[in-house]
């Protein structure tokens, strides 16, 4: 029995060893070599799109950013979609001097719905500007005054989808914000930034990404709608061969959830969301990943495998035998049963540590807390990732519905940098 209990184990160790272990690559290769620096040949042209819901509280220093941008104005055009709104986010947005359209619809609800409805509208009315790209920003986001000339670079160079470098707006406030905004980092520079210098597809990461128009026109507006978009988004551009780009170059601050009420909601549609994407396009994953040798496809797929559910049928696992061995009173049995439950959590926090405490080594200038925090986060960032287990697992019985996340940091580019 005891036999059987270590041969699963070490067998579900290897297999997720065999699985992730190229990420240890990723983080050498991110190490050891420098992003391309690239200069563009052309000013492209530019619309911003920003789905907001009562989000009067922080939508106009993020519209303030973007005017603020070293990159030519005439260039860029804002719009904000208010979706559903009771507040006056409209007005402010108007204010600050977006183009506004006001939508209500409490059946199709989401961002994804949000966006394909501002941009049929665009291309409706505004389609004579001859738009060569959209940025896709959420309302709470900051960016730095180089973001849209970055992003130009490289979507000069002929990427069809950029992601950028995702930082956080209130990293030292508490642990679980500090936990999101630590795993953030970690993805920027050890997924996107490696996956960028191999040539292999990046991932979109929920905000601060750019499309070109040549793609939004291709499937007929915004068509992803499911409780995660952006994964959905990344995962069918793999399937369509389409190669997505990292600028490292281009920052936007995002503001991150404080409260475990509010992070076991958000993280809970998310769970949902990454097994709605994997029941719809798990399959076409697989098939791109073997027929046509397709490293992106892989890696994209173990992206949204459910690993965290894994993780704890490992845990109930043993502690099935666990509890087998405390009826039948075999003290040999619960030790090596209360020894393998050890080990898979230790080993667990062990590698999220060590990834958190690289993470907040390379990227301190980039990180706006004290020391202090920084360093007490990286020990907390693993409890923060175990708490993804418990809701993973709801998440597979629980029906969940998009609801919005409100946001209150009101800062400046300034204020969060100083």
């Amino acid at each position: 029995m005891i036999d059987f209990v270590q041969n699963v184990n070490w067998a579900i160790f290897l297999l997720f060893t065999l699985c992730y272990s190229y990420q240890f690559i990723y983080a050498i290769v991110a190490l050891v070599k420098k992003p391309k620096k690239v200069e563009a040949k052309k000013q492209h042209k530019f619309g911003v799109l920003i789905s907001a819901r009562n989000e009067s509280a922080v939508i106009g220093n993020l519209i303030d950013s973007i005017k603020a941008q070293n990159y030519p104005s005439h260039l860029v055009d804002i719009f904000v979609v208010a979706d559903n709104c009771t507040d006056d986010t409209a007005a402010i947005a108007r204010k600050h001097g977006a183009i506004v359209y006001e939508r209500f619809n409490t059946e199709k609800v989401g961002k994804g719905y949000a966006l394909d409805y501002l941009l049929k509208i665009i291309n409706s009315i505004y389609s004579y500007k001859g738009y060569e790209g959209y940025f896709v920003f959420d309302a709470d986001n900051v960016l730095d005054p180089n973001f849209i000339s970055a992003m130009n670079a490289q979507f000069d160079q002929g990427y069809k989808v950029l992601t950028c470098y995702r930082n956080s707006k209130n990293y030292g406030t508490n642990w679980i914000s500090a936990g999101y905004a630590l795993w953030f980092l970690r993805e920027a520079r050890y997924l996107n930034n490696p996956r960028m210098m191999l040539g292999t597809s990046c991932a979109i990461s929920g905000t601060g990404f750019l499309v070109s128009a040549e793609i939004i026109n291709r499937q007929g507006g915004w068509k992803h709608h499911l409780l995660t978009e952006d994964i959905e988004f990344s995962i069918d551009n793999a399937i369509q061969g389409e190669k997505i780009g990292y600028c490292y170059d281009a920052m936007v601050y995002d503001e991150q959830p404080d409260t475990f009420r509010m992070s076991w909601r958000q993280r809970l549609r998310w769970a949902k969301g990454f097994y709605q994407v994997f029941g719809k396009y798990g399959k076409n994953l697989v098939s791109t990943a073997v027929k046509h040798r397709s490293f992106s496809a892989f890696d994209m797929l173990m992206n949204i495998s459910p690993a965290m559910i894994l993780s704890m049928l490992c845990i109930l696992f043993n502690f099935g035998f666990l509890i087998a061995a405390a009826v039948t009173a075999d003290s040999v049995l619960l030790a090596a049963t209360v020894s393998s439950i050890f080990m898979t959590i230790f080993n667990f926090c062990a590698i999220l540590f060590l990834f958190g405490a690289l993470t907040a080594i390379t990227e301190r200038k980039n990180i706006h807390c004290s020391t202090g925090k920084k360093i007490l986060y990286c020990f907390t960032f693993p409890l923060f990732m175990l708490t993804y287990i418990p809701i993973a697992v709801v998440a597979l019985f629980k029906k969940i519905e998009w609801k919005p996340i409100p946001h209150g940091v009101a800062k400046t580019l300034q204020e969060i940098t100083q």
